[in-house]
């Protein structure tokens, strides 16, 4: 699931609340999702806990049980355990797309190496790429990402973050930040494409988790290519 069907979801279980008398508020607008560890979480209950007269851990309890999803409530904060989000990006094309401000350019061209930010997140596109066309070739398919590996959690606790960076910059007219989270995810994803590699290596036969690095080096071409439109560039397969 992406950020944005838990939000939903979590904005829905408020209204649900709400319509059943377990609550007076009205759902807002935002979920204020973050994301660790594989996980999401919002404080939305310490939010609401002020208007609803009541402890945040209460508020949170009740919007838990109207949640369709695994959560937890501790305190006034709920954590929720979602899973698929490498799938649900891959099956997105337009994933975190907004239309941020583009600056004349957030990184020179040259020199293309791992020191110019610039380079490694086009790279990190190319790399994406490459895994998606030789994987084509050897007939290779994706398939379900188990979590778990903590390379791969955080390179997908980056991913999560990347619509509300985007929302971010538009909210205050600047793509700085939204370009260094970019970075970040890049670095993430060449750490995982160098040590847990989506293709077989020599006489390797592709399993299970060989397909779920690939569903997961799909779901960092799509992001990583849709920011690089976002801040005015266009994507580039090879080097």
């Amino acid at each position: 699931m992406t950020p944005a069907d838990v939000g939903g979801a979590v904005l829905a279980a408020v209204a649900a609340a709400r319509d059943a008398g377990e609550l007076a508020c009205a759902p807002p607008s935002d979920a204020l999702l973050t994301c660790a560890n594989g996980s999401y979480g919002t404080p939305l209950a310490l939010r609401l806990a002020a208007a609803e007269r009541r402890p945040a851990h209460e508020v949170a309890e009740v919007i838990a049980k109207r949640l369709p999803l695994r959560s937890e409530a501790v305190g006034g904060f709920l954590t929720i355990k979602a899973s698929g989000l490498a799938e649900s990006i891959a099956a997105e094309e337009g994933y975190g797309l907004a239309a941020v401000p583009r600056p004349a350019s957030p990184w020179p061209d040259r020199p293309r190496t791992f020191g110019n930010p610039g380079f490694s997140v086009r790279y990190a596109y190319a790399r994406a790429a490459a895994v998606r066309r030789e994987a084509g070739v050897l007939g290779i398919a994706p398939g379900p990402h188990e979590p778990g590996d903590p390379l791969e959690t955080r390179l997908l606790d980056l991913l999560a973050e990347v619509p509300g960076r985007a929302a971010q910059a538009v909210r205050e007219s600047d793509a700085a930040a939204f370009a260094r989270h970019l970075e970040r995810v890049a670095e993430a994803y060449h750490d995982v494409h160098e040590r847990r590699p989506a293709l077989p290596l020599g006489d390797e036969e592709p399993d299970a988790r060989h397909g779920g690095r690939l569903t997961l080096a799909e779901a960092v071409r799509i992001t990583i290519g849709n920011g690089l439109q976002m801040l005015g560039e266009t994507p580039r397969e090879r080097f």
